[in-house]
C-alpha cells in the first residue's frame, strides 16, 4: 500500500492534477454551452388554442430595465385544420409607468425572417401606452423554420448572385421545405393572415378592446393586413418604411432613380463634387466593369452590388459603417484605382448575410409576392441598371425561390391593396432604398381615406427614423397615436452628409488585411523561435512549457486560420471564412504543432517524438471539432481555439502519465 501511494504521488503530480481539472472543466464548458438553449417557449400539457399565462418580467430597453409581464400564447399551427397541432408564441407586456394609459401599442417588427421580440425604443412610448410584443410564428414559437441548408448554401457561393449560387440557394429552400414538412410542420400554417389571427389572438387575451399598430419594413405588410381582417380591433396604425403588397423586391429603375438624386445632393456637397463629376455615372462606370482583386484577394461583384444596395437603406452614423456615406466612398476610391472598400463589401457581405435571417420564416412570408416577382423575371428582370438585379437576384435565387418553397393558401386575397377606414400614418424617408416612399404614395394611401402621409427629407430606412432626433420621431408618433394629430414640427432638415463619420471600407479593408496578416507572421514567429529553442537546448523550460502549452496554441491557432483565410480565398472565392473545415483543420492543425513543440523533449526517443507530435495533432483535431460545435457563427473560432488546446494538451498528458508507468 505504501509503494502504491508513493507511486501515484510520483505519476500524478499537483500541475498534472490541475492540468486534469482545467482540461475537464473547459470540457464541461464546451459541452454546456453545445447543448439546446432550452429557453424558447413550449406548449403547456393540457393546452387549449388562445390560452396565455402571464408572470412577471422586467424588459431592456435604451432606458434600462421596464416592469413587464413575460408569458405564453397557445394557438393553432394551421387555422385551416380543425385538427391542427398547437404552438406556442412568446409574449411580452411593457406596462405603461403614466397613471392613466391609452390604448396599448402592438409593435410589428420587419424583415422577413426576424424576431419580434427586441425593441429597445418601447421606453419612449411607455409613459402613456403599454406595449405588447407578440412572437412571430416561424422565428420566435415553439416551432423555427430554420433552413441550415440555405445557410450552408450560401457560405459556399463564389458570388451570391452567381447562377451556380442561385440555383444552390433555390434547391436549398426545396430540401428544408420538404425536411421540415416530413418532420411534421404543417408549412401552410407559416402565414401572414395567420400571423395577424396570432395578434389578435393576444389582444383578446390580454382584454384590450382596441391597439394601436406601429410597424415597421415588411411589418407594415402584417400591419396592413391585420388592418383588413380586423379593423374594428384597431385605433390607429404608424407604418414606418412602409412596404406595399407586390414590393419584396427592389425595382432597378427606382434604385438609378434614387443614386441619380444622391448625385444630385453629391453636387451640392463639396467634399463630393471634388471626387466625381456625377456620382451615379461613377459608379456606373465601376460597375459596368468591376475590379476583379484588391491584392490577391478576389472581390465578387454580385456580393459587392447587393451588400451596396443593402448599405444604401440607411445614411445616418447610426447605420455606420454599413451606410450610403461608406458605400459612396468605397465606389469612388474604386473608381480612383484603389478597390480595398470594394473587397471589403464584398468579405462582410460573404459572412453576415448567410446568418442574417430565419430563411424558412423569410421564405414563408416573402413568398406571399411570388407572382410579382415571377412578373418582374418573366419581363426581363434587370433593364441594365448600375447596381443591376443582385439584391433581389441574391434573396430570390435569380427568381427560382417562387417555385422551391410552398405558398400558404392564406395568401390568396392579400396580394394586392385592400381598402380600409383605420385611421394610419404613413412614415418614409426620401433617400430610402429599401422601401422607396412613392410606393406608399402612389399605391397604399389612395386606399386609405383616413391616412396621412409623411416624408422626411434625406433620412432612410428604419434605423435613421429610431436614431435621428429621437425627440421628434418620438413627438410624430405620441401625438398621432394619441389624439391622430401628425406634428413633425421638431425634425430639422438633415442634409445628407457625404463624409465619413466612422472608419471607411477601405480602412476597414486594411485593419482587416493587416490583422489576418499580422496574426499569421505572429504564428509564425512564435512557433519558430520555440522550435528553435527547443533545437538549441533540448526543451523549453518547466515554467516556460507550462505557460506556452496553455497560450502559443490560441496565438498560433489564430495565426494557423487567418493564413489558411489568405491563402484560401484568393485562390477559392466559394471558400467561407468561418467554415467547418477551414476552421477546425486550420486552428488544429497550428494549435496542435504549437502545443507540440512547447512540449517536446529533443533527447527522447524518436517513437515518443512521433507519439508525441500525432497525439498532439489528433487531440487538436478532435478538440477543435468539439469546440467549433459548441456555439455558431463568430465565437465558433474562440471555442474551436479553445477545445484544440485542451484536448492537445490531455493527448500529450496521457503520453507523459503512460510513460511514467512504463519506467516505473
Amino acid at each position: 500500500m505504501a509503494q502504491r501511494s508513493v507511486f501515484t504521488r510520483a505519476v500524478l503530480t499537483r500541475a498534472r492534477v490541475a492540468a486534469l481539472v482545467a482540461i475537464g472543466l473547459t470540457a464541461l464548458g464546451l459541452g454546456y454551452l453545445s447543448l439546446p438553449d432550452g429557453t424558447g417557449p413550449t406548449v403547456p400539457d393540457g393546452a387549449r388554442a388562445g390560452d396565455l399565462t402571464m408572470t412577471g418580467c422586467t424588459y431592456d430597453t435604451e432606458a434600462g430595465s421596464l416592469d413587464a409581464e413575460c408569458g405564453t400564447l397557445v394557438v393553432p399551427e394551421n387555422r385551416r385544420d380543425p385538427g391542427s397541432d398547437l404552438i406556442a408564441l412568446p409574449v411580452i407586456r411593457i406596462r405603461a409607468t403614466g397613471a392613466e394609459p391609452a390604448e396599448p401599442i402592438f409593435r410589428l417588427e420587419g424583415g422577413p425572417g426576424e424576431t419580434n421580440m427586441r425593441f429597445a425604443e418601447a421606453s419612449r412610448l411607455v409613459d402613456r401606452h403599454d406595449v405588447v410584443l407578440v412572437g412571430y410564428r416561424g422565428v420566435d414559437g415553439s416551432t423555427v423554420l430554420d433552413c441550415p441548408e440555405v445557410e450552408s448554401a450560401l457560405r459556399r457561393s463564389a458570388d451570391l448572385t452567381g447562377e451556380e449560387s442561385t440555383r444552390r440557394y433555390a434547391e436549398a429552400f426545396a430540401t428544408c421545405a420538404r425536411r421540415l414538412a416530413g418532420a411534421g410542420i404543417d408549412l401552410d400554417g407559416y402565414s401572414l393572415p395567420q400571423r395577424v389571427d396570432d395578434l389578435e389572438a393576444a389582444r383578446q387575451a390580454l382584454g384590450y378592446q382596441r391597439i394601436h399598430l406601429l410597424s415597421e419594413s415588411a411589418g407594415t405588410r402584417t400591419a396592413m393586413i391585420y388592418a383588413w381582417r380586423y379593423p374594428d380591433s384597431i385605433r390607429r396604425s404608424v407604418m414606418i418604411a412602409v412596404n406595399p403588397p407586390g414590393h419584396f423586391w427592389w425595382d432597378p429603375a427606382i434604385t438609378d432613380d434614387q443614386l441619380d438624386h444622391y448625385a444630385a445632393l453629391c453636387a451640392r456637397d463639396d467634399g463630393c463634387a471634388a471626387r466625381t463629376d456625377d456620382l451615379a455615372a461613377t459608379m456606373a462606370v465601376t460597375a459596368g466593369d468591376p475590379p476583379d482583386r484588391w491584392l490577391f484577394l478576389p472581390i465578387k461583384a454580385g456580393n459587392v452590388r447587393a451588400g451596396t444596395l443593402f448599405g444604401l437603406f440607411h445614411t445616418t452614423g447610426a447605420a455606420a459603417p454599413l451606410n450610403a456615406p461608406t458605400m459612396f466612398d468605397a465606389w469612388l476610391a474604386a473608381a480612383g484605382g484603389d478597390p480595398s472598400g470594394l473587397w471589403a463589401t464584398s468579405l462582410l457581405t460573404s459572412v453576415i448575410f448567410p446568418g442574417a435571417f430565419v430563411w424558412g420564416e423569410f421564405a414563408a412570408s416573402g413568398i406571399i409576392d411570388a407572382g410579382a416577382v415571377d412578373a418582374h423575371y418573366a419581363a426581363g428582370g434587370d433593364p441594365g441598371s448600375v447596381l443591376g438585379n443582385a439584391a433581389t437576384d441574391f434573396l430570390w435565387g435569380g427568381g427560382r425561390l417562387t417555385g422551391a418553397w410552398p405558398a400558404s393558401p392564406d395568401y390568396v386575397d392579400y396580394r394586392r391593396v385592400r381598402p380600409t377606414e383605420v385611421e394610419t400614418l404613413l412614415v418614409g424617408g426620401t433617400v430610402d432604398f429599401s422601401t422607396p416612399p412613392r410606393l406608399a404614395t402612389d399605391e397604399l394611401l389612395p386606399a386609405l381615406p383616413n391616412g396621412r402621409q409623411v416624408i422626411l427629407a434625406e433620412l432612410g430606412h428604419t434605423t435613421d427614423f429610431w436614431s435621428y432626433q429621437p425627440d421628434a420621431s418620438t413627438r410624430l408618433l405620441t401625438a398621432y397615436l394619441e389624439n391622430g394629430a401628425v406634428d413633425d414640427s421638431r425634425y430639422r432638415t438633415r442634409p445628407v452628409d457625404f463624409d465619413i463619420e466612422s472608419v471607411s471600407l477601405p480602412t476597414i479593408a486594411r485593419i482587416l488585411f493587416g490583422t489576418l496578416a499580422g496574426l499569421g507572421l505572429a504564428a509564425v514567429v512564435l512557433l519558430g523561435g520555440m522550435a528553435r529553442r527547443v533545437r538549441r537546448r533540448g526543451r523549453l523550460g518547466t515554467r516556460a512549457s507550462g505557460w506556452l502549452r496553455c497560450l502559443a496554441p490560441v496565438v498560433v491557432g489564430l495565426g494557423g486560420w487567418s493564413v489558411a483565410v489568405l491563402i484560401g480565398s484568393g485562390r477559392w472565392p466559394g471558400l467561407f471564412v468561418g467554415g467547418r473545415w477551414l476552421v477546425v483543420l486550420s486552428v488544429g492543425i497550428a494549435a496542435g504543432l504549437a502545443t507540440f513543440v512547447a512540449w517536446v523533449h529533443r533527447d527522447a526517443s524518436r517513437g515518443t517524438r512521433w507519439a508525441g507530435l500525432a497525439a498532439a495533432l489528433a487531440g487538436s483535431l478532435l478538440g477543435g471539432w468539439f469546440g467549433f460545435h459548441a456555439v455558431e457563427d463568430v465565437a465558433a473560432l474562440a471555442t474551436t481555439i479553445v477545445g484544440a488546446t485542451a484536448t492537445a494538451n490531455l493527448a500529450l498528458l496521457l503520453i507523459d502519465l503512460r510513460r511514467d508507468v512504463v519506467v516505473r
